[in-house]
């Protein structure tokens, strides 16, 4: 089993940063890629970003130039740099992790463990 534990989130004025963390620990063997995905009030889930653990990435491509997703493998730590931040990126922000990444689309039913997610508020 993998637990997923993301911290981070919090209020910021539009046009500010925060660092989003999931640490990852349990049987990781399997779960080579992790991502973020992101839910806002009454809308369904969307795919943020995901990364393997040679680097290569891939994001929703509106994510892209403002958010950089990295993780570190040494810690087994993924990290979400926002910048930017529009109230529109207000949403639940959810780490969750997966076999071999699919670097075409990031989809919620591809990825099989999932943390309990930690709230970013952009006013």
């Amino acid at each position: 089993h993998v637990q997923l534990v993301e911290s981070g989130g919090g209020s910021v004025q539009a046009g500010g940063s925060l660092r989003l963390s999931c640490e990852v620990s349990g049987s990781i063997d399997g779960t080579n890629c992790i991502g973020w995905f992101r839910q806002a009030p009454g809308k369904g889930p969307e795919g943020v970003a995901a990364i393997d653990s040679d680097g290569a990435s891939i994001y929703l491509d509106s994510m892209k130039g403002r958010f950089i997703i990295s993780r570190d493998n040494a810690k087994t730590i993924l990290y979400l740099e926002m910048n930017s931040l529009k109230p529109e990126d207000t949403a639940m922000y959810y780490c969750a992790a997966r076999g071999p990444c699919c670097y075409t689309k990031l989809s919620v039913a591809d990825f099989t463990y999932w943390g309990q997610g930690t709230q970013v508020t952009v006013s």
